[in-house]
């Protein structure tokens, strides 16, 4: 039997990104180092990162037909990424983001025009196989939605025996009050820096022990706080930590939390435990920091 697939489900879009000496000042004109097009959005990053470290992956989100689409098509293709359960869209257009990457002072600024493209929905989501996954990561966008197609994995899973039930896993990265509603959803919550220090806390370890009444019993909460590495805390409230592990040169942090998170997936799906998770997910995120783009991720395989 083959090996069941990861499936991430939220955005993808074309990331046009320009490498730039220093941030451009207001109404001037500058020349960019390098420019390239890349398929870019959470979901679809971590999938890229997943069929690096040699995951069976598919990706779930809304397209448009049109040349950004053939693009960004050909590229899932190439990287063997299945994208079956695409919902393809008769209205609205594929979006895509300006992305300015200053390797000097280690920033990424993202303009993301995020067109009138309906996300993904529950009724879309009901005819995938689930029986193909062993693991469903959902980018937190259209909440709402995003909770009942999490409904239909609970009842999918409550027929089968526990080593055969999908893990659930959710990313609640932006500051929306509706994306908090899937803090209780997943079985390993990853939040963001941002969303901690909204909540009012200056730590990933002061996030975890404030955080993880919102999600449901004994569930895995990880929080990864850039330069200072990542904590995580499962159902025995111990908090996990990995130091970061930062490349000799900055050079492109774009997509580096969403490399993180795959990496994560990645280690625990594969029977690794909290601890092994965190520090992969940190050196994977880290050797990702040092290049342009994916290809050059320098990946270190557990051998679980």
């Amino acid at each position: 039997m083959c090996d069941k697939k990861i499936l991430c489900i939220g955005l993808v879009c074309l990331d046009i990104i320009n490498v730039v000496e220093k941030y451009p000042e207001e109404d001037t004109d500058s020349r960019c180092q390098s420019q390239r097009w890349q398929r870019g959005g959470n979901a679809s990053n971590s999938c890229t990162v997943l069929s690096l470290l040699g995951a069976p992956c598919a990706f779930m989100g809304s397209l448009a037909p049109g040349p950004v689409a053939d693009y960004i098509v050909s590229d899932f293709s190439k990287r063997g990424v299945d994208i079956s359960g695409v919902a393809w869209q008769q209205q609205g257009e594929t979006p895509c983001a300006c992305c300015v990457v200053c390797p000097g002072s280690g920033s990424r600024t993202v303009v993301l025009s995020d067109t009138n493209l309906p996300d993904a929905t529950a009724g879309d989501f009901s005819k995938v196989d689930l029986s193909q996954y062993k693991w469903i990561h959902w980018e937190g966008r259209n909440a709402g939605e995003q909770v009942k197609m999490i409904q239909q994995v609970a009842l999918y899973n409550s027929l089968l025996p526990e080593q055969q039930k999908i893990t659930v896993s959710v990313e609640i990265e932006k500051t929306r009050e509706p994306l908090y509603q899937l803090f209780c959803q997943g079985d390993v919550v990853f939040v963001s820096k941002d969303v901690a220090m909204h909540f009012g806390f200056s730590s990933a370890q002061t996030a975890l022990r404030g955080l993880y009444s919102r999600v449901k019993e004994g569930v895995v909460l990880i929080c990864a706080w850039a330069e200072k590495g990542a904590d995580a805390m499962g159902p025995d409230r111990v908090v996990v930590h990995s130091d970061a592990f930062p490349p000799k040169a900055l050079v492109d942090t774009l997509g580096a939390g969403d490399t993180f998170n795959a990496a994560v997936i990645f280690t625990l799906s594969n029977g690794g435990n909290l601890q092994e998770a965190l520090t992969f997910g940190c050196q994977v995120a880290g050797s990702k920091c040092g290049v342009h783009g994916y290809d050059g991720i320098v990946v270190r395989h557990h051998d679980k």
